[in-house]
């Protein structure tokens, strides 16, 4: 399709947006369904083992999990495919976009979607580091992505950035430990081997944290109705013995 161009490096791109607003509705459509669902090898970083897809999925488990709670209207994906206008494409480890509907999508199309993307987080374990300290900075601050945050899991460091100038970032400078996120509303910390994220002061729970102390909270819940029930048992049994004990005194 003429729309849709090659990068530098011979991967399908976006069209601009000039191009982009001159398509039908039709062509739109046909753009987006020809632009590729996912990202070859030679374009992302090599899988980096255990420490990268568990750091990337526990901080995408909570952020989903508490936004749902919230109800609020975010979108939250891993290694989705975006494509910015007459941009090479891309897949973050994880990414955020404000005020859109939250379904199933295989790819985001700037264009398309009518905005970009809102908050990006990147793991680094291994390889290339200046590609997410570095080249990445300089990357997502120019498209304008408001915040992007690096978790440096080799050496168990945070990083974050938020943009104070159009195609600028400024480094986020942590109070107490802690980075706060404008975008999501919460604040970010390092702790041990993970990130954690604060509403305030209380900390986001992963799912299976959540479920222990769910099943901790029914267990107390449980005990406290069968200390009730034993006790409501031995006052029955009291007031059966006075009771009794009353008309053997009045014969």
């Amino acid at each position: 399709m003429a729309a849709i161009g090659l990068s530098p490096a011979g991967f399908p791109m976006a069209p601009s947006q000039e191009v982009w607003d001159a398509l039908t509705p039709e062509e739109r459509a046909r753009v987006v369904d020809a632009l590729p669902n996912e990202v070859t090898d030679a374009e992302i970083a090599m899988p980096e083992g255990d420490r990268h897809f568990q750091a990337k999925t526990r901080a995408l488990d909570t952020l989903r999990g508490y936004f749902a709670r919230q109800r609020r209207r975010i979108y939250l994906a891993a290694e989705l495919p975006i494509y910015y206008p007459a941009e090479p494409r891309f897949a973050p480890d994880l990414l955020a976009v404000l005020e859109v509907e939250d379904h199933l999508r295989d790819k985001w199309v700037v264009s398309a979607e009518g905005k970009g993307l809102d908050w990006v987080l990147e793991v680094h374990v291994g390889g290339d580091r200046k590609k997410d300290a570095e080249r990445n900075v300089a990357r997502y601050a120019r498209l304008g992505i408001p915040e992007y945050f690096l978790y440096d899991r080799a050496r168990n460091q945070l990083f974050a950035h938020r943009l104070s100038a159009p195609g600028s970032y400024t480094p986020i400078v942590p109070q107490r430990g802690r980075y706060e996120s404008r975008v999501l509303g919460l604040e970010v910390e390092v702790a041990r081997d993970r990130l954690r994220f604060f509403a305030g002061t209380a900390m986001l729970l992963e799912s299976d944290e959540l479920i222990v102390r769910l099943e901790q909270m029914l267990d107390e819940v449980q005990q406290r109705a069968d200390d009730e029930a034993r006790r409501r048992e031995e006052a029955e049994g009291e007031i059966a013995r006075l009771r009794e004990e009353l008309a053997r005194l009045k014969r």
